[in-house]
């Protein structure tokens, strides 16, 4: 090896690691992402919450049941005995399938499609409890609700929406202030007229409106090219699609403000992105994940925006349902905004 080839690789590792919070992303942060896949990435269903409405009542249909609960799968909630009961809570997405037993005695076991992949494999589940025990006299017909066929993509590309919002958003917030720093115009900035308000909605605002003209983009895509339909408000998905921009560019900003080259903004986005992509529900249903990470998701805003574009695209529902997604993401977006603004102010 040269001298030259030495000094080189010498001068690379001492610029790029003297920086304790670039030592930190390139050393804690991948540490942190393989416990969020160790534990977030599974495909496995458990516990799913169930309503069972049994109108008969008879040894026969109480047989059944308790091969549901035994299993140790399905978990019964304490739902009123009627139909109407079982319906509004499966709106609501309190509960994920329904054992639903008429005055005759038949079974109608039922799933919310609009959880894609593990309604399939809880449809599965069901039938082999169902079939396991030969003496039971059963005619199996599955049928998945709000989204029958089970395609992936009505399940997927909803939530497409709310990914590539983030990253664009993410990204392009979070080099808002840094390069401005790196290119030495800060401090002339600083020495204007302009106050920090102006400086920071005149940064953030055009990040937003592209990212609500993206949002607008892939809603036609998957409505007219997928034919996904939008069963729920246009004008609930754009207030949806606000709210989520405070949470992406406030957490742009924050990034920006705390970091002093590009690189290290580009690198903090994707440790913010990576962690909340997977704590989101995108690809793996939040309930299978262990109670410490589920109440990790409660502070991820990624996961109340997925929730709320797929109600919006298979369910259709309105804010009086969704109100609770859209008032935590207003909550942590302030937050973020705030905290952000309030670092702005201190390395400004």
């Amino acid at each position: 090896m040269s001298n030259r080839l030495r000094f080189m690789l010498k001068k690379e590792l001492l610029q790029t690691l003297r920086d304790p919070r670039m030592r930190f992303v390139l050393l804690i942060v991948p540490i942190f992402q393989t416990l969020v896949f160790g534990y977030a990435v599974t495909t496995d269903v458990k516990k799913v919450d169930t309503a069972v409405v049994d109108l008969a009542n008879t040894t026969h249909t109480r047989a059944i049941t308790q091969q549901f609960i035994s299993s140790g799968i399905f978990i019964q909630k304490d739902l009123p005995n009627n139909y109407a009961a079982a319906w509004d809570a499966m709106d609501q997405s309190s509960i994920q399938a329904m054992i639903l037993f008429n005055e005759e005695g038949e079974i109608q076991f039922v799933t919310d499609g609009s959880r894609g992949m593990s309604a399939g494999v809880t449809a599965g589940y069901a039938a082999a409890i169902l079939t396991r025990n030969q003496q039971l006299p059963l005619t199996i017909e599955s049928r998945a609700w709000y989204n029958p066929l089970l395609e992936s993509r009505n399940f997927y590309v909803p939530g497409v929406i709310a990914m590539m919002v983030m990253v664009i958003t993410l990204i392009l917030s979070s080099m808002a202030v840094v390069r401005e720093k790196e290119i030495g115009t800060m401090e002339q900035i600083m020495v204007t007229p302009m106050k920090r308000w102006e400086f920071i909605v005149g940064k953030l605002l055009p990040f937003g409106m592209i990212g609500l003209v993206n949002v607008l983009v892939v809603t036609a895509v998957a409505v007219f090219w997928f034919k996904i339909p939008l069963q729920g408000s246009i004008l609930l998905l754009m207030l949806a699609s606000i709210l989520y921009l405070m949470n992406t560019l406030g957490m742009g900003l924050l990034i920006s403000t705390i970091s002093r080259t590009q690189q290290q903004a580009m690198l903090s986005s994707f440790f913010f992105i990576f962690p909340a992509t997977l704590l989101s529900g995108f690809a793996f249903p939040i309930a299978n994940m262990p109670s410490i990470i589920r109440a990790i998701t409660l502070i991820n805003p990624v996961r109340y925006m997925m929730t709320i574009l797929r109600d919006l695209f298979l369910k259709g529902n309105g804010l009086q349902i969704l109100w609770p997604q859209y008032l935590a993401m207003f909550i942590l977006g302030t937050a973020l905004l705030s905290a952000a603004t309030m670092r702005f102010k201190k390395t400004g």
